[in-house]
């Protein structure tokens, strides 16, 4: 039977067509990527809800470098802070920031702390190709170390501090944890994953599934290749995470992913290795639903079940 999409998703994803270019990007060409974010941003910004009861700080992360790293702290004032915080990775495929999606995860991070309370710190890491790895990584676990350092002024725990994010974010939240671990610390209360980028292999193109992707073969190829710059072999867990080689002793993973989705096999085989690893792992895959399926189909049952799911796990921290 060909993949479809589910009916709800496929409306959602009509409304925004007018938004999206017929013509994709050539293979490697990260600034057409660039503009087309921006582009598809400044379409949908209209349909972006209003969410009150949420304000954000904006501080200044000295980086290892010397550089400086934007931090942003969303925080509820109508709900009674909870005691526990998430450090909150954006998505873009190694290659869009929030220059292109900051308006995007400014409503995203605005509904979860609505929804549970839970304050995030949302980091404007450094992205490829200005900008490869190890920096992206670094910026992120550098930022989890300043959240932990500065838990007492924020009114947090630093024992009930989680890692999350989606897509590219969802990788680097997986790398973090790899990192923390590590270099023993700081200690993470748990890992959240949304369709989390976390393999450079990127797998044979599918004919049936490719009309459906959100996230193309070369949208992929393109990310990885600004991000690792040259053609090594020995490509670092820090960068891609599937290709760590012991899970054992990370913190407990939650992993949603669509399985219309580029990701759908890499992040099923992470969760199975975490479990094998003894990793408590809670692992959802929703049938007829592409890469971003929630932001791009919000009102779409599934779009809505996915996110309870996410708030209740940041609840539960």
């Amino acid at each position: 039977m060909a993949p479809q999409l589910d009916p709800e998703v496929a409306a959602g994803l009509a409304v925004l067509a007018p938004t999206r270019r017929e013509d994709p990007p050539a293979l490697g060409d990260v600034a057409a990527r660039r503009r087309n974010a921006r582009r598809m941003v400044k379409g949908v910004s209209a349909l972006l809800p209003q969410i009150p009861g949420v304000e954000v700080r904006h501080f200044d992360l000295p980086a290892a470098d010397g550089a400086t790293v934007p931090l942003h702290w969303y925080h509820s004032t109508a709900l009674a802070a909870p005691g526990s915080a998430a450090l909150y990775l954006h998505g873009g495929g190694m290659i869009l920031g929030l220059g292109e999606l900051g308006a995007l995860y400014d409503t995203a991070a605005r509904s979860y702390v609505a929804a549970c309370g839970v304050p995030l710190l949302l980091v404007d890491y450094r992205i490829a190709p200005e900008h490869p790895h190890p920096t992206p990584v670094e910026d992120c676990y550098q930022a989890l170390g300043w959240l932990v350092d500065n838990a007492d002024a924020l009114g947090v725990d630093p024992a009930r501090i989680a890692v999350m994010g989606d897509s590219a974010g969802g990788g680097l939240a997986a790398a973090v944890c790899l990192l923390a671990r590590d270099r023993a610390g700081p200690a993470i209360a748990a890992q959240v994953l949304a369709y989390p980028m976390l393999d450079d292999r990127t797998p044979e193109p599918d004919p049936a599934l490719a009309p459906l992707l959100t996230w193309s073969h070369d949208d992929n190829r393109t990310g990885w290749a600004a991000l690792l710059g040259g053609a090594d072999p020995d490509v670092s867990p820090y960068a891609a995470p599937a290709r760590a080689q012991d899970l054992s002793g990370l913190p407990p993973a939650y992993i949603d992913v669509g399985d219309l989705d580029l990701f759908y096999e890499q992040d099923i085989h992470f969760a199975d290795r975490l479990a094998a690893a003894g990793v408590p792992t809670e692992l959802h895959v929703h049938p007829g639903c592409p890469h971003a399926f929630e932001v791009l189909a919000p009102m779409a049952a599934v779009s809505v079940r996915v996110m309870a799911d996410r708030v209740r796990r940041l609840r539960s921290l």
